[in-house]
């Protein structure tokens, strides 16, 4: 299921609901409800929780969790017709969020989300 994020200050951002949940734990947010909002005034704090964490993320490299999920869904016989598997980090997937905070902080502006 996808999650919208909406604010005047920025282009919607859509995520998986399954990696919005990362980002909406750490912003103290929950998940599982159908709509919510980050306030102009939690942006501030968001930004910085958010920063934080991806850099976090950049110091580990791959996870076995993640080598596993990946056997998991492909087996261990590589099939020759497909592309070569990239994993795509949370910096990755969190960037477009971050920014999506940081203008709403910027422009005191709030971010609704819902699915």
């Amino acid at each position: 299921m996808l999650i919208t994020f909406k604010t005047k200050a920025y282009p919607n951002v859509m995520m998986y609901q399954e990696h919005a949940k990362r980002i909406l734990d750490l912003l103290n947010k929950d998940a599982e409800a159908e709509r919510g909002v980050i306030t102009s005034q939690e942006a501030t704090q968001a930004v910085t929780v958010l920063e934080r964490e991806i850099e976090e993320s950049r110091k580990h490299q791959a996870t076995d969790e993640m080598e596993q999920d990946v056997k998991a869904h492909h087996g261990d016989n590589e099939d020759a017709e497909h592309e070569a598997i990239e994993a795509v980090s949370f910096s990755t997937r969190a960037y477009p969020l971050l920014e999506m905070l940081r203008a709403a902080r910027d422009q005191g502006t709030d971010i609704l989300w819902g699915v």
